[in-house]
C-alpha cells in the first residue's frame, strides 16, 4: 500500500504537493481552487505591507517554462487578513502565509496573518546570508507559528545561506524562487513579452529543473531542517527526484499556470503510480536516496555501453537518430548498441521515451 501522506513542521499533509505562491494562489478563491484539485497545502502569494504595483503584462509562456514579474500581492494586508484568509481556511488544507519583502513587512504583516488563520508563515529570503538571517529573525520573534526560509537566488551560494537562516532559527527551507533575470521578445512587435522594467522576468517550470535540483542537494547536504523543492515540477518522476536529492515536499506554482489547479492532483496520481511500480511504501523509503551517490571530489570517466530492455523498447529510432557515436541501430523491432562504439556519454538513456535503456 502507498502511502504519500507527510509531516512538515507538525503540518499534516495528505500528499508532498504544495501549491507554491504566485498568481495561482493569489486570493482565497484560487487557494480554494487548488485544494479542490488536489493540493495538500497552499502558499498565499508574497503579502506586503502595502498593495504592490503589478506590471502589465506579467507572465508569459517561453517554450516549456514561464517568465514573470509577479512576486508581490497586490491586495492589502487588511484585504488578506478579513476577507482572503478566512476563504483560503475554508478550503480545509493547511495554509502559509508568504509575507515581506523586508524586515517591517515581515514583522507588520506576518502576526495578522497568523492570527487570521495562517498555520505557517514563509519568507522569501535574499542571497545576502546576513540579510536573509535577520528576516528568519524577525519572523520568529513575530510568530509562533513554523517559519519556511525561500531561498529566492537558486544560483547564488544557497548551502551558505541555508546555514545561516537556520542558525536563525527557520523551521524548514524552500529551494528555491524562479531564476533570473532574463527576457523574451515578441518578434511580430519587437516589444519585450512582460511591461516590467526593461521587460524583464524571472524563469519557471521545467527549463528550471536541474538548477534547482541541485540546490535542493546542496541544501540537504547542508542543513539538519526539512527542505522543499520548488522549481519545474511536472510529473511524478520530478517529486521522486526532489525527494531522493533530500526533499520533504515540493512546491509547484508553473505546472498549475500551464495545466489548471487539477494538475496537484494528477502529479499526486502519477507519484503513485512510479511508487507502486518501484515498490516503494512511503516518502521515506526515498527520501535523500540520491545524496551518497554525489560524491564532491571523484569524476568517473569510464562506463559501461547500454543496454536495451526489449519488452520496453518500441523501435521509435530516436536513441538511433541522437547518439553521437552512431552505436545504436535499430534492426526489425529492437534497437541494438554497438559496445565497440558506445561512448557510454548516457544521452540516449535520458531521451528514451519508454526508459528502455540503461547503464
Amino acid at each position: 500500500m502507498v502511502d504519500i501522506s507527510c509531516e512538515l513542521c507538525g503540518l499534516k499533509l495528505r500528499s508532498p504537493i504544495i501549491a507554491a505562491s504566485g498568481v495561482m494562489t493569489r486570493d482565497g478563491e484560487s487557494i480554494a481552487r487548488a485544494a479542490a484539485g488536489g493540493a495538500a497545502a497552499a502558499v498565499t502569494k508574497t503579502i506586503s505591507s502595502a498593495p504592490a504595483k503589478v506590471p502589465r503584462p506579467c507572465i508569459a509562456k517561453v517554450r516549456e517554462g514561464i517568465i514573470s514579474f509577479d512576486m508581490l500581492s497586490d491586495m492589502s494586508a487588511d484585504q488578506w487578513a478579513r476577507y482572503e484568509m478566512p476563504k483560503a481556511k475554508r478550503s480545509g488544507i493547511p495554509i502559509i502565509a508568504s509575507v515581506g519583502p523586508g524586515p517591517e513587512d515581515v514583522s507588520r504583516v506576518a502576526p495578522r496573518m497568523v492570527e487570521a488563520g495562517a498555520e505557517g508563515i514563509e519568507v522569501p529570503v535574499p542571497s545576502d546570508p546576513d540579510r536573509a538571517a535577520e528576516l528568519v529573525r524577525v519572523a520568529k520573534e513575530s510568530v509562533k507559528v513554523p517559519v519556511f526560509a525561500k531561498l529566492m537566488n537558486p544560483l547564488m551560494q544557497p548551502d551558505a545561506v541555508a546555514r545561516e537562516v537556520e542558525k536563525s532559527g527557520a523551521d524548514a527551507i524552500v529551494a528555491a524562487g524562479p531564476v533570473g533575470p532574463c527576457l523574451s521578445i515578441d518578434v511580430e512587435s519587437s516589444m519585450p513579452m512582460l511591461g516590467s522594467p526593461g521587460g524583464v522576468g524571472y524563469m519557471s517550470g521545467p527549463p528550471v529543473k536541474p538548477f534547482i535540483l541541485k540546490c535542493v542537494a546542496d541544501v540537504a547536504s547542508a542543513v539538519r531542517v526539512p527542505v522543499i523543492g520548488c522549481g519545474g515540477v511536472s510529473s511524478g518522476r520530478d517529486i521522486v527526484e526532489f525527494v531522493m536529492a533530500g526533499a520533504w515536499a515540493v512546491q509547484v506554482s508553473s505546472g498549475a499556470i500551464i495545466r489548471g489547479h487539477k494538475v496537484y492532483g494528477f502529479l499526486a496520481d502519477d507519484l503513485i503510480k512510479f511508487m507502486r511500480v518501484k515498490n516503494y511504501e512511503t516518502l521515506g523509503d526515498l527520501r535523500g536516496k540520491a545524496l551518497h551517490h554525489l560524491p564532491k571530489e571523484s569524476l568517473r570517466t569510464s562506463a559501461a555501453p547500454v543496454e536495451v530492455i526489449a519488452s520496453k523498447c518500441t523501435a521509435c529510432g530516436l536513441c538511433e537518430s541522437s547518439c553521437p557515436y552512431g552505436a545504436i541501430r535499430v534492426v526489425g523491432r529492437l534497437a541494438r548498441v554497438d559496445p565497440a562504439k558506445c561512448y557510454g556519454c548516457g544521452l540516449c538513456v535520458s531521451l528514451c521515451p519508454t526508459h528502455a535503456i540503461r547503464f
